[in-house]
């Protein structure tokens, strides 16, 4: 049994911490949100949370940095963990930390090997509808000719952007509400996507155990033939030799 690195022990034992974080990320960003008259020591305390379990994910990367073997493929090959790390430190804007804490979270979801591909994609899914609808409704909330005031207006626009439908009934009206619909839209064909293929790749593998299963039967049917022939050989031949041993002399 290969010996895992301490890396990948570090990993193995901080996915769980790290994914239970990013669910108190996501209510510390949810609920200034939703509850847009919460009073400022709320929001504040709110904010440092999110700062915090950033910072969480940004001391992870560290570590993982540190207990790399070979730091600068490291550095090539998670070149995506570092941006994110570094994207709210240019500019502290609450949407920075989600995209930076989501792009985090979701790196380290794919190198849980338990975690399954159905189970990824469905998470995704969720998350990307949650944090979609969160982020345009505090984008166009106050936006004075936007229609997403409220949050199932957000919702099913987030619903609708992600499936490529584009009703029309709701649509972003600020820069940064259309940036969130590219993304979500992108996202949405991108998982669109790894559905399909997974699709497709499990009907293959199906067709691959069907046709295995259908040799080794092949085979053993070969083979009892050629047993089969063997021993009505070995008959035939017992039986003329006794025809022979019992004719008179």
């Amino acid at each position: 049994m290969k010996e895992q690195s301490a890396q990948e022990r570090w990993e193995r034992r901080t996915q769980r911490p790290l994914m239970a974080l990013a669910v108190v990320f996501a209510i510390a960003f949810a609920v200034p949100i939703v509850a847009p008259d919460a009073g400022r020591s709320l929001t504040e305390a709110c904010t440092r949370v999110e700062w915090a379990v950033w910072g969480a994910f940004a001391a992870d990367y560290i570590v993982r940095l540190v207990l790399a073997r070979h730091r600068v493929h490291f550095v090539r090959t998670h070149w995506l963990d570092l941006c994110a790390v570094l994207l709210p430190l240019f500019r502290p804007l609450q949407l920075l930390r989600l995209v930076s804490t989501l792009l985090l979270v979701g790196r380290r979801a794919r190198m849980a090997s338990q975690i399954r591909l159905t189970t990824y994609v469905a998470g995704s899914v969720v998350a990307l509808l949650m944090f979609g609808s969160l982020a345009v409704l505090s984008v166009e909330r106050e936006s004075p000719d936007g229609n997403i005031k409220t949050l199932g207006d957000a919702v099913w626009w987030s619903f609708t952007t992600m499936t490529t439908v584009g009703y029309g009934d709701h649509a972003p009206t600020t820069g940064l509400g259309r940036m969130l619909a590219v993304g979500l839209m992108l996202s949405g064909i991108a998982l669109l996507g790894v559905v399909t293929a997974n699709i497709a790749a499990w009907f293959i593998s199906r067709f691959e155990m069907d046709d295995a299963e259908e040799r080794k039967q092949t085979a053993a049917i070969e083979a009892l033939t050629h047993e089969v022939r063997a021993l009505r050989a070995q008959v035939a031949a017992l039986s003329e030799a006794r025809e022979r041993e019992e004719q008179p002399r």
